[in-house]
């Protein structure tokens, strides 16, 4: 479980494809304390720490991960965002999040405003019920809030302040770059919870009925 609040951006030093899986070794900066099966998210993707030495620790993507997320793609020299599984002592100032990437979604423009920068985000349209104006949602492992939705084109809005911009790599993102997007998870436990009831409510009425 993350925040989505970052904690460093560090650079991937090798990328290994062995088939079965993907290794990805990264820059461990300021991570002294990290140990071999901590979680970690990688640009709001969690995955496990397989591997460490003095200046790098590595985590092991399986076929599956890649396919669903923008990690596939990765290559050396590319910056992440990066955050450590939160604490009973964490203070929680973003919004729960997963790790878990619901899908993948795409810059379409941005534009300045004053000191922020509003970025336009075409995201999946099945996650477009899970996503409200003012609500959160979860851009590359950050905790963003929503400032526009746009559900006839499957858009939100989102606006970066100056230190979303210089401590995060979405500032540099570019029009068309693919951005990793998890949706806020109380909205689907919510969704879960009222489609069970349904469905409970449907099998009881269906046991209720005699045979003829």
């Amino acid at each position: 479980m993350f925040t989505g609040i970052i904690e460093q951006v560090c650079k991937v030093e090798e990328v290994e494809d062995t088939g079965q899986h993907t290794r990805l070794m990264i820059e461990k900066g300021m991570f002294d304390d990290l140990k071999i099966g901590d979680s970690i998210s990688i640009d709001g993707v969690c995955l496990t720490v397989t591997h460490l030495d003095d200046e790098c620790f590595t985590v092991e993507m399986i076929n599956k991960t890649k396919k669903i997320t923008n990690l596939g793609p990765i290559k050396p020299g590319t910056m992440v965002n990066l955050e450590r599984a939160l604490t009973m002592s964490t203070r929680l100032g973003g919004h729960f999040v997963s790790g878990h990437v619901d899908g993948v979604g795409k810059v379409m423009h941005k534009e300045t405003d004053g000191s922020a920068v509003n970025m336009h985000i075409q995201c999946p349209g099945k996650l477009m019920k899970y996503i409200l104006d003012r609500g959160s949602i979860t851009i590359d492992g950050i905790s963003l809030t929503l400032f526009g939705v746009r559900p006839d084109r499957s858009e939100v809005i989102i606006s970066l302040i100056p230190e979303t911009q210089s401590s995060t790599t979405l500032g540099s993102k570019a029009p068309g770059s693919a951005v990793n997007i998890e949706a806020d998870m109380l909205m689907k436990h919510v969704e879960h919870l009222l489609s069970w009831g349904t469905l409970e409510a449907g099998e009881a009425t269906r046991k209720e009925v005699p045979h003829v």
